[in-house]
């Protein structure tokens, strides 16, 4: 958002011990609702949701003892509400990358936060695109509202009403070099 400012958290509503929770809370719900991981794929939504699914497939492994296939997909081309380009004027565009043919899996993507609904919207269009997925689930860390399309979350670590006037900020080791989710007021 240009002319934001974020400025100190309001409040830090996960720390490293609770995302920890909340992404093991997550794996057993995931294995449960797909009665294993058979014909799994977990989908990371560039660049926080990569990490979480990484993650996620990190801990799915010491429950069931096998691996799920782990892929990033990049939703550039396809968010409607995004205007960040490149010199060129044309969106930048990092590339998807998924180690299995998605075509006929159950395909749950990772995303960090929830809010509108637009970038999920835009990865489920990358997704199929790619290949027709038997089904699409998704798991996000956080859930904060205010959907503007009609999509909701399979799986969440943390529900966490918000106002306009708030941003959520997560911060991973991997990229931010802690972990964290806070509130943020915008001024």
């Amino acid at each position: 958002m240009t002319g934001v400012k974020i400025v100190s958290p309001k409040a830090i509503v996960l720390d490293e011990k609770a995302i920890q929770r909340a992404l093991t809370r997550i794996a057993h719900e995931i294995i449960e609702r797909n009665k294993g991981i058979e014909n799994c794929v977990l989908v990371g939504i560039k660049t926080r949701g990569i990490y979480l699914a990484q993650r996620l497939a990190d801990r799915i492994k010491r429950i069931e003892g096998e691996n799920i296939p782990v892929g990033e997909v990049d939703i550039t081309l396809y968010r409607d509400d995004l205007t960040i380009k490149t010199d060129s004027t044309e969106p930048e565009v990092k590339g998807s990358n998924l180690p299995v043919d998605i075509k006929n899996k159950k395909v749950i993507l990772v995303d960090d936060v929830l809010y509108t609904g637009r970038t999920v919207r835009a990865a489920m269009d990358a997704l199929v695109d790619i290949g027709r997925p038997s089904q699409i689930q998704l798991a996000v860390l956080v859930d904060r509202g205010h959907r503007e399309l009609p999509i909701r979350a399979d799986f969440i670590g943390k529900n966490l009403p918000t106002s306009s006037l708030e941003r959520i900020v997560v911060q991973l080791v991997e990229t931010d070099d802690q972990d964290q989710v806070g509130i943020y007021e915008k001024e």
